[in-house]
């Protein structure tokens, strides 16, 4: 698990350092006549997606005390928040798309979709992958113990939901 974390941390640690080189390169920050991104929107999103790691946390612990009914409903709680914040972002793109800052609109607008895209594709991912988690747990699969997937799902969404206030400073705020 932690090999894919690595990888993970350098796909988007080269993500971010181009959006970098790109930005340093460019005389203005965003372009002229570009619109500006929803920095209030994007920011209570964050906080969206920062609950539901703590409910995942919430997720981890009631399996390890053995409650079955409260680790599927803070599963649940995980993935209603991935889905929100999913669903915010997706709106989000559109105005900017109605606003024209396209993948075309220049360094700008491709570095933008280029970073939150990969993170949104990151987070639909985890999102599968916590599907397959919370039918595991319905069906009791970790009262016996056997908590590798949840745990391994734990710790990719842990990771996801860390990167984003990052992409979010960096791309956002400044």
């Amino acid at each position: 698990m932690m090999f894919l974390i690595a990888g993970e941390v350098m796909f988007f640690a080269a993500l971010v350092s181009g959006f970098f080189v790109l930005r340093l390169a460019a005389p203005l920050w965003p372009p002229p006549l570009q619109p500006r991104l929803p920095v209030f929107v994007t920011g209570l999103n964050t906080l969206v997606l920062l609950g539901s790691s703590i409910a995942m946390l919430g997720a981890t612990r009631a399996v390890g005390r053995g409650e079955r009914s409260r680790a599927l409903r803070r599963l649940a709680l995980t993935a209603a928040l991935g889905i929100l914040f999913l669903a915010v972002q997706g709106y989000e793109w559109t105005r900017l798309i109605e606003y024209g800052l396209t993948t075309s609109s220049g360094a700008y607008g491709g570095t933008f979709y280029t970073l939150i895209g990969a993170h949104a594709a990151h987070v639909l991912g985890a999102l599968i992958w916590l599907a397959v988690t919370l039918t595991l747990a319905a069906r009791g699969r970790f009262l016996d113990g056997r908590t590798a997937v949840l745990r391994a799902c734990a710790i990719y969404w842990h990771f996801v939901v860390a990167l984003w206030p990052v992409l979010y400073v960096t791309v956002y705020l400044i």
